[in-house]
């Protein structure tokens, strides 16, 4: 994995907004609606039915040890999930992406101005187009340099273009040698 793809999974690791159900019937009655009925979360935690059922309705409180991890693996294998699809879709829709890092960046600008890399350490709030750009990559399988550009283009339009009110001649941004790369969305 990449640096991005890694700050990318941390923010996602860091942001759990909501714990899973912790009792047996919270726990049994989202599975029910994961999988649609209790045939199939019978199949697959490996009971019947009818001890799904009891589960539901609370006949029965306490799973034996080996179903009841297989039921807490099950909960928290597909909650992870919806809690990372909403924050990402929310992110890419309207709340955006901040990134903070530590890294030479480069850039290619006009004459009669210095194009040679420096350390910078910035924290820049990219807009939803870049936070949305940046999931379809990472979703589509692109590397960490397809992605690090994406981050470039964004600081090269909100950090060193202050969103068009100056280096209008900036014309490339790179990032190279992170030192650190954090996200928040």
């Amino acid at each position: 994995m990449g640096d991005i793809d890694d700050a990318i999974e941390r923010a996602d690791r860091e942001a759990f907004t909501k714990d899973p159900p912790k009792t047996l019937k919270g726990q049994i009655g989202f599975l029910l609606k994961q999988f649609g009925s209790a045939k199939a979360v019978a199949a697959e935690l490996g009971v019947t039915a009818d001890s799904v059922n009891r589960y539901r309705r609370g006949a029965r409180k306490h799973a034996r040890a080996d179903v009841a991890a297989k039921i807490d693996d099950a909960v928290k294998a597909r909650w992870q999930p919806l809690v990372r699809k909403r924050r990402q879709k929310q992110a890419a829709t309207t709340g955006g992406i901040t990134v903070e890092t530590r890294a030479r960046f480069g850039y290619t600008s006009s004459a009669g101005s210095t194009d040679d890399g420096r350390f910078r350490r910035l924290t820049v709030h990219l807009p939803a187009t870049y936070a949305q750009q940046l999931f379809e990559a990472r979703d589509a399988g692109a590397n960490d340099q397809q992605m690090r550009g994406i981050i470039a283009e964004g600081f090269k339009e909100v950090y060193f273009q202050d969103g068009g009110g100056r280096a209008m001649g900036l014309s490339d941004v790179e990032i190279n040698d992170i030192d650190y790369l954090d996200l928040d969305f």
